[in-house]
């Protein structure tokens, strides 16, 4: 197979706030937004025109709407990445962002958690350089 992963599907509640939010809150791209029926839509949401891309997906179902915020089983689903964490960071926090936990360094790069408006568990992550140690933090 040679291919791409385009699109996950995210699970909403309504299209035009989870607009809002993506677009001016997480500072997302809208890439598309077609009315496809009176009650659905095509909307795809991404950080930038390369790479994933979220498809915004009203729920239809009572079993759907169970599911919206919880798609990830409640751990960390989702991973948006930037070459600018601090920036990335402050922006965010000023844009309401609710983050679980202060930034954290990892053998894998620099990264916080925060939850999007439905509850579901993202990653905001600077991915360490390749060669460039993780800091040990103060020494106990």
């Amino acid at each position: 197979m040679s291919g791409r992963l385009a699109y996950t599907t995210l699970l909403i509640d309504a299209y035009q706030p989870a607009l809002e939010y993506f677009r001016d809150v997480l500072n997302f791209q809208v890439l598309e937004d077609q009315v496809l029926s009176d009650d659905k839509r095509w909307v795809v949401v991404a950080p930038s025109s390369e790479g994933g891309a979220l498809l915004l997906a009203r729920t239809s179902t009572p079993e759907q709407r169970s599911l919206i915020g919880r798609q990830g089983g409640g751990r960390v689903w989702l991973f948006l990445q930037t070459p600018d964490f601090e920036q990335e960071y402050a922006r965010m926090l000023r844009n309401g962002v609710r983050f679980e936990e202060a930034p954290r360094e990892e053998s894998y790069g620099r990264v916080a958690i925060f939850a999007d408006r439905w509850g579901n568990r993202w990653d905001l992550i600077q991915p360490r350089a390749v060669g460039v140690p993780a800091d040990p933090g103060p020494l106990a």
